[in-house]
């Protein structure tokens, strides 16, 4: 998983490893199209993963649609690509599939800052945790990384964070579960 960092050195971080892993995920930002865009398309290449907000997507892009500039983004090399929408939830692409994760509706946020990076450790934590890449994989690890966004954005910083517990993950992960889960009646 390659943090935020400037593009140039997250190549040179791919370029060190002695074996190239299963699975490289990429987190990028607006600043870094701004000011370093050739570093970072280079950077991109390289990569099987890469998780941009809604914005960065479109700016990265130059395409409004987000299954247009999906499909951009994924030609410059990753095989999957999230596409992060804060508030309201998350996008997974692989190949010509397209998998929605909500983010879960709270009556009070507290502090948004940091949800992204924790909703990318709940993500790569599930993964590692499972040992599984696969593309039904990501979409349980896209709605856990939700579950533990949705935690951060509670109180300031890590504090809600230190506080959970597996069964209030559990729980969480319920409520996910009972949020899009529906009986359809087609007649």
């Amino acid at each position: 998983m390659l943090g935020n960092l400037m593009p140039s050195l997250q190549k040179k971080i791919i370029e060190q490893l002695p074996n190239r892993p299963k699975l490289i995920i990429m987190d990028t930002m607006n600043f870094w199209m701004d000011i370093a865009m050739e570093d970072l398309l280079k950077t991109i290449s390289m990569v099987d993963l890469l998780m941009v907000n809604d914005g960065e997507a479109r700016q990265l892009s130059g395409e409004y649609s987000l299954v247009k500039a999906a499909q951009k983004i994924m030609e410059l090399g990753p095989k999957y690509l999230i596409i992060k929408k804060g508030e309201h939830g998350a996008l997974l692409f692989h190949e010509k599939h397209v998998f929605f994760a909500p983010a879960l509706p709270l009556e009070e946020v507290f502090d948004p800052t940091g949800a992204g990076d924790t909703f990318a450790g709940g993500f790569i934590g599930h993964l590692a945790h499972t040992k599984d890449i696969s593309y039904n994989n990501m979409k349980t690890a896209i709605i856990i990384g939700s579950a533990m966004a949705s935690f951060v954005v509670e109180k300031f910083g890590t504090e809600r964070l230190q506080e959970i517990t597996k069964e209030d993950i559990s729980r969480r992960l319920n409520q996910f579960v009972d949020l899009v889960n529906f009986d359809m009646d087609v007649q």
